[in-house]
């Protein structure tokens, strides 16, 4: 039962939590369940009556009905696409590391544990350096088939909660703080019922709305779970989860053959929405992907199995039983991913699979010392870890020239520092 559902039910059952619930709604949820909403959110609860109605309407759109057409239209328009998304970025830079520096006089527990310790502190002040005055995490959008073609920083909500996730794995105050920042901005940015779009010129998006309400649980509208519905009601006849959201009013820039399901945004909304009946045929369709192992090429978004993998662990990691017999299998398709030295790709890939493992109590079967020294060398002079691609549009409906990638050092970095905070636990 959602928590909305049992507070209603407890209310009706319980004068006395009713009346407390009346008179100081925070507090009683806060002592009843655990739940410290947002502060800078206020909430009221009513009692209707036999003789009494309350009509509550939604809050005001952030966008004036300008700004919307505007939006609407802005794929076709230079002016707002060079408004929203100019923001030229640098040439990707040659990885310059600092494997010379690194001095292990032995490969003793407590000495990997510091090496860890230090590198993680380093990659979160870079982090904390890169954010913006609104908490905003940057990513570089680049194309695929031409590296000549500029390069642009952009900061949706969707990179913002996708690195900021992955910094729940530490416990350093550094990634507390960088947490909060983020948060305030995905409260800044969230739409009602509580969902979030990557650019203003694109529909919502479940991919972006389903990490944002995992980071933002303590706001009013995920906690008692406003956008649940909207979400349930984006399935296609098998019932997976679409990732568009095409409402009337939206910009409707997204070609019919992507309009489709996903397994990483499955997996992501699995996560949020939990193990239920309406989320059983999603995971019963990446049950399937697994299980036959046809995982390859099915996600439209994401550039490698290990993505998928990723994303089915965090769902197993936070919404148990769901998915859960699958652990052995998915430690065994991850196993085979990797190539004749044992590695399992680019250093965003290995630091992935790491945490993968981790997550369904796997990491065992790997050599931990030698991932954890591949982390620690790979890290650059700033604290970061290099650019890879991370994501972007793996359809070739246009040819490569047509497939832009998603990648940038604060990115690789985020899941870097959790794939290194899992390990220095162990190697410990």
């Amino acid at each position: 039962m959602h928590l909305y559902d049992r507070v209603i039910q407890k209310a009706n059952q319980d004068e006395e939590f009713r009346a407390r619930l009346l008179s100081n709604p925070k507090r009683t949820l806060q002592q009843e369940y655990g739940i410290n909403l947002l502060v800078s959110h206020e909430l009221c609860v009513h009692s209707e009556t036999d003789a009494l109605t309350h009509l509550v309407l939604p809050p005001k759109s952030k966008f004036s009905v300008a700004e919307k057409e505007a939006a609407r239209v802005g794929a076709t328009s230079l002016e707002f696409l060079k408004e929203t998304m100019y923001d030229p970025a640098p040439p990707k830079r040659d990885a310059v590391t600092e494997i010379s520096s690194i001095k292990l006089t032995s490969q003793s527990p407590q000495e990997l544990v510091g090496l860890g310790q230090s590198c993680i502190q380093r990659g979160l002040e870079f982090l904390d350096s890169a954010l913006d005055d609104n908490g905003a995490w940057y990513c570089i959008r680049f194309n695929l088939g031409d590296s000549n073609i500029p390069r642009h920083y952009e900061r949706p909500p969707f990179i913002s909660a996708f690195c900021a996730l992955a910094l729940q794995a530490s416990d350093n105050p550094l990634a507390k703080k960088i947490i909060r920042k983020t948060t305030q901005y995905l409260v800044e940015t969230i739409e009602y019922p509580g969902l979030w779009r990557y650019y203003r010129h694109l529909p919502l998006d479940l991919d972006s709305s389903s990490l944002g309400s995992l980071m933002l649980g303590s706001h009013p509208w995920i906690c008692f779970g406003r956008n649940r519905v909207r979400m349930l009601a984006n399935r296609d006849e098998q019932g997976r989860f679409m990732t568009w959201l095409l409402d009337e009013g939206e910009p409707d820039v997204v070609s019919q053959f992507r309009i489709e399901a996903d397994p990483v945004v499955n997996a992501n909304i699995i996560a949020y929405l939990g193990d239920c009946d309406a989320t059983r045929p999603a995971q019963n369709w990446l049950r399937q992907l697994i299980e036959e192992n046809i995982v390859e090429g099915t996600s439209k978004w994401y550039p490698d199995e290990v993505s998928i993998y990723y994303a089915v662990s965090k769902a197993i990691e936070r919404v148990q039983p769901a998915l859960y017999q699958l652990k052995p299998t998915i430690a065994d398709r991850l196993l085979n991913l990797r190539d004749v030295q044992r590695d399992f790709g680019n250093i965003f890939c290995t630091a992935r699979a790491v945490s993968t493992l981790y997550n369904i109590g796997w990491l065992s079967r790997i050599d931990l010392t030698k991932e954890f020294l591949r982390l620690i060398e790979t890290q650059q002079a700033d604290g970061s870890w290099p650019e890879v691609l991370a994501f972007g549009d793996q359809s070739r409906k246009f040819g490569i020239v047509g497939r832009i990638g998603h990648g940038s050092d604060t990115v690789t970095t985020a899941f870097c520092i959790e794939a290194l905070e899992r390990l220095t636990g162990c190697v410990g």
